[in-house]
């Protein structure tokens, strides 16, 4: 198991059903997670490719004349994501373990979203990090339907602070656990963004060896 990296800006938490580790140093391996996997497919829960896992494109930098002003810190506490069918709260706090290693939100949250809370909250400046599982070998769970979601579709973050952080879908991209783009995940970045990770590829001995990683970036809020 791989340690994470350290800051206010690095990323966070695996997950359960099959995510990630975070490596010191700045190296990010991705782990898959997933309890034994054939009960999986038995609960029809099938694979899921968003791109091609072997040469995956690097998502663009967003046009700077989009940007929206950064938010105070707040954590967030709801998720929603309507274009999958996702509202979830509240948000998970996943921190590390003692090990160094990522926490993984238990399958029984398999419902619920994590949030990364060594590094940024959404709206503030730099890359928040969400993690929902794909599936357990429960069946579904709350990112089931990840391939419906679109770049432009929506990603809204209700903060404690009782503002929400809205997000536009900027790109998807589906890499092998063993090539996670660490610095681009969870480097800093000089406007508020957002990252939301999952599972995903066909079952290998009861593992999906992918993760489907969602790039935002903040909206304008309305006046």
């Amino acid at each position: 198991m791989s340690r994470a990296p350290q800051g206010r800006r690095a990323g966070r938490r695996a997950l359960a059903a099959c995510l990630l580790a975070l490596a010191l140093g700045g190296t990010l391996l991705v782990v898959g997670l997933t309890e034994d996997g054939p009960g999986v497919d038995a609960n029809g829960v099938p694979p899921v490719h968003i791109a091609s896992p072997a040469a995956p494109a690097a998502p663009a930098a967003p046009p700077q004349t989009a940007a929206a002003s950064p938010m105070p810190a707040a954590a967030p506490v709801r998720v929603r994501i309507p274009a999958a069918g996702v509202d979830t709260g509240p948000v998970l706090r996943l921190g590390l373990a003692a090990d160094g290693t990522v926490e993984v939100p238990s399958v029984r949250a398999a419902d619920r979203i994590g949030w990364y809370d060594q590094g940024v909250t959404p709206g503030e400046t730099g890359p928040a990090v969400l993690i929902g599982h794909y599936d357990t070998a429960e069946g579904p769970a709350v990112m089931k339907n990840v391939a419906r979601i679109r770049p432009g579709d929506r990603i809204f973050a209700d903060r404690a602070d009782g503002t929400t952080a809205a997000f536009a879908v900027r790109a998807l991209q589906q890499v092998d656990k063993a090539h996670f783009p660490t610095r681009q995940v969870y480097g800093n970045t000089a406007r508020p963004e957002l990252r939301l990770i999952t599972c995903g590829g066909d079952l290998r001995d009861g593992h999906r060896p992918d993760n489907i990683i969602l790039y935002a970036d903040l909206l304008p809020r309305a006046a």
